[in-house]
């Protein structure tokens, strides 16, 4: 089936359902309503995990193609009706969105203090091929795209290849061209409604998924660049880290890099369990029809396997900055499903 046939079925099927929602009484029998949708539900139920997802996908990509107003607002909706997506929502209420962009500024403004008087073509041994003025032109790129993309409220992908982003003629100039572009897109994205339809690469297609996006993109790069000058990472904020962990698994089933790979581990039944000692948080990831659940908290079955530190060390170690041997990860159960989960997951 092609590509173009399966969004257009996603969209007849999203637009019939929103009409049917929202028809008035003399219009559909709401008995009638309820039963269908009950039965279109149940047979949905059936998907595997990662068709749920596509289909989600699919179904917000053509609520980003209406225009603004109630009907795209209903077709939005449909997927969550459904029980299409899992996990905690992504969205932030608007003091937090607020607050998200002030942390992007202040981690940007380290990682430009680190990046200042560097050498510029330091290798960084958490992204191999790459120096730290590749680093620091990769994260100056995102605060331009993610920018460009809150204030178009583009409907549609758009290749950071195709956003200006002006880079400086030198390295020497790379500390304040950070500087420059976190400030732009904090001011764009603190003036923007969180909840304004946006293309997004993940779970959460609205304005809110950006500063959260450019926030832990920034905060794991700027460990590679400590990791790189001084060997080791400065301290990071527990809540912070468990909100970067939060979001890592949100958007983890819609990455296809993250979730085909997941998809063939052959391991549907097992539980992993994250635990972060300064934090409080627990996640229990269930794995099973092509995919993964997750919750925060520790209900539900006992772990196959566990791993507990720090929120920060735990959400390097799913980045890869750290590995599972180091001294701070605590393990108990089957080691093999963290391993093979960790292969999995590599971006």
């Amino acid at each position: 089936m092609s590509e173009a046939l399966l969004s257009a079925l996603a969209e007849a099927l999203a637009g019939l359902v929103t009409e049917v929602e929202t028809a008035d009484e003399e219009v559909l029998d709401p008995d009638t309503a309820v039963k269908w949708l009950e039965s279109t539900g149940h047979t949905l139920a059936g998907l595997t995990a990662a068709d749920r997802r596509t289909l989600d996908g699919l179904f917000r990509a053509a609520a980003l193609r209406a225009p603004e107003g109630p009907r795209r607002d209903g077709l939005l909706r449909a997927a969550g009706g459904f029980g299409l997506t899992s996990g905690p929502a992504s969205g932030l209420p608007e003091d937090a969105h607020a607050a998200a962009c002030d942390v992007v500024l202040a981690l940007t403004r380290r990682l430009a203090a680190v990046v200042r008087d560097a050498d510029p073509a330091l290798p960084v041994p958490g992204c191999p091929d790459w120096t730290l003025a590749d680093l620091a032109r990769h994260v100056g790129t995102v605060h331009r795209w993610a920018e460009h993309l809150v204030r178009t409220r583009s409907a549609t992908r758009v290749l950071a290849e195709d956003v200006p982003f002006d880079p400086p003629a030198g390295p020497a100039a790379y500390a304040d061209w950070l500087v420059a572009g976190a400030e732009r897109f904090a001011a764009t994205a603190r003036d923007a409604d969180p909840d304004a339809p946006v293309w997004s690469p993940g779970a959460d297609p609205h304005v809110r998924h950006y500063p959260r996006h450019v926030l832990f993109e920034t905060l794991v790069h700027l460990v590679d660049a400590e990791l790189a000058v001084d060997g080791k990472a400065g301290p990071l904020d527990p809540a912070t880290a468990a909100d970067a962990v939060d979001h890592f698994l949100t958007d983890a089933p819609y990455i296809a890099r993250i979730a085909e790979p997941v998809s063939r581990l052959g391991r549907d039944g097992t539980v992993l369990r994250l635990t972060a000692r300064d934090a409080g948080a627990v996640w229990t990831l269930a794995l099973g029809g092509g995919g993964f659940t997750w919750t925060r908290g520790s209900g539900g079955a006992e772990p196959t396997a566990a791993v507990e530190a720090d929120a920060g060390e735990l959400l390097l170690l799913l980045h890869r900055r750290y590995g599972a041997d180091e001294p701070c990860f605590a393990h108990t159960g089957d080691r093999g499903l963290l391993d093979a989960w960790l292969a999995a997951t590599a971006l």
